[in-house]
Formats: structure tokens, sequence, C-alpha cells
């Protein structure tokens, strides 16, 4: 339990698996914290109030936001930027309202318009933290434990509510990655949307590469497994992801492919050394 509570009511809106999480989460380490919930499927909303990840649900946006000093949007980019008006009309003044999207420049312009002029604080976030499963089924309270955590702004000079935000992250589990907006979708086009590409593109060759009597798959191991995990993932997660981060997503694609041919270049020589001791140490520093 966190010895300071940051916030005194919080209103998650979209309590899927990342929605839910943070929920159950602030349950967790800030039990005085009052949360109320809001989804577009009521079916969900209700599974999270029965795993005690928000103790009310909201019949609309606006009354989840009734006297709520933090405002936490879990949804898919795109309906983030279709909520943001209407958030930034009924969230109470003093609110920090801040966003999960796992990209930010579209969302960041679209809080700009929307929240100029506004006394409502928008704050883009993102956590670096998930799982192939989507849904408040699969939520845990501990799912951002160790995980990155970016937060679209200056650490200097940060409002109090900023402060306050990452402070209750931090307590949470997760580290803080300050960084802006462009920096931010060029980084996940390499560490987390080109790799879920890659997965994709794996399992399609496999599938693709199968005949009646079971192989190639017949001889996969845990290996095959581990490298597969993310093409469980659904296309609706990532639909809007790929959509509104398409150029970044391009040049690591890009980059990729001028890697593999030069792998295939050198399949019979004995010159990749070189690049199997880069590869082990960037598995190293993601293992610390």
């Amino acid at each position: 339990m966190a010895d300071s509570v940051p916030f005194h009511r919080i209103a998650v809106i979209g309590t899927g698996l990342i929605g839910g999480s943070f929920a159950l989460a602030v349950r967790k380490y800030f039990p005085t914290i009052e949360v109320v919930g809001w989804d577009r499927d009521a079916a969900s909303l209700e599974r999270a109030r029965v795993r005690g990840a928000v103790q009310e649900k909201a019949d609309d946006i606006a009354g989840a936001l009734r006297g709520a000093d933090l405002v936490y949007v879990a949804l898919p980019v795109s309906a983030i930027v279709k909520s943001l008006a209407p958030i930034a009309a009924a969230a109470e003044p003093s609110a920090l309202v801040t966003d999960t999207g796992s990209t930010k420049v579209l969302i960041g312009q679209a809080a700009r318009e929307c929240f100029r002029g506004k006394s409502p604080l928008f704050l883009g976030g993102h956590p670096m933290a998930g799982k192939e499963n989507s849904g408040i089924a699969s939520a845990d309270a501990d799912l951002f434990k160790s995980a990155a955590y970016a937060l679209i702004a200056n650490e200097d000079g940060a409002d109090q509510r900023i402060k306050n935000f990452a402070a209750l992250v931090t307590a949470i589990g997760a580290r803080i990655v300050w960084c802006d907006a462009e920096t931010h979708d060029w980084s996940v086009g390499i560490v987390s949307h080109l790799p879920q590409l890659l997965s994709i593109a794996l399992a399609q060759v496999i599938q693709d590469e199968s005949d009646e009597t079971g192989f190639p798959l017949a001889l996969a191991g845990p290996g095959l497994q581990d490298t597969l995990r993310l093409a469980g993932s659904p296309y609706g997660v990532w639909r809007d992801i790929l959509v509104t981060n398409s150029d970044n997503v391009g040049r690591a694609l890009n980059r990729l492919g001028q890697t593999i041919e030069h792998l295939q270049q050198n399949l019979k020589s004995n010159e990749l050394e070189q690049e199997f001791h880069a590869a082990n140490e960037i598995y190293k520093l993601l293992r610390r």
C-alpha cells in the first residue's frame, strides 16, 4: 500500500485489459481511492465491477467524470481521439486527463485542439505492458510491474498533477520514461510494432508451408511458441496502431528487410558471428 494518496477519485474510461489492470492496481495499492468505470461494453463494465476493479459503474462518460480528479482513458486510438472533446467539456476543471494510446502524435494533435483554453490538463501516456489476450478477464493488478510507462511531457517543470500521476504509476510498479510524441512513435515502431508484424509474418510462413501430415509444426519446440506469442494478438487491437504509425512502421519493416537480405546473402559463409554477438547483447540488456 502506498503511503500518500495522489488522487481521490479516478474515472477509468474503458475497462478492458489495460483500463481494468490499472483499476485493479489502484485498488491494490491505493485502496482509499474511489474508482468509477465506464465502458462501451456494458458486460465488460459489469465484469470489472464483479472483479473489484471499479466500485461504481457510470451510464455515460459525463457521469463517470463527475468529481474525478484523474481521468484514465484506456480505449483504442481512434476511440480516444473521438472521446477527447466530450471529456474536455465534462471533466472537472482541476482534473488530469491521461490516455493509454499506443501511438501519441495523432492523439496529441487532437488533445491540443480539444483542451485549448480548458482548465483540465491533458497528459499523453502509454504503458508498455499487455498480453496477447485482451479484455477484463485477462486484467492483472501487477501488469505494470517493471514495465516502461511513457509519459509525453518534460519532467522538469511538470505540473503538480503530472507529478502526482507519475508517483502513482511508480507506486504500481512501472518505470517512467519521459519523451515527446514523435520520439515515442518512432521508438515503439521498432520495439513494439515491428515485433508484432514479424510474429504475424512468421506465423503466415509456417501456415503456408504446412501440409496435411502436420509438418513442420510437428517438430516445433517451445522456442517457436515463445517467438509466436505476439501472433495471438487480435487484429482489432492493432488496426488503429498500424494505421496511425504507418510511416514509422514502414521504415522499420524496410530496415528489417535489409537485415534479412544480409543474413540470406551470408548463410553459406562463416561471417555471421558479429550479428549473433550483437543480438546476444541486446537480449542481455532486456533480461536485466
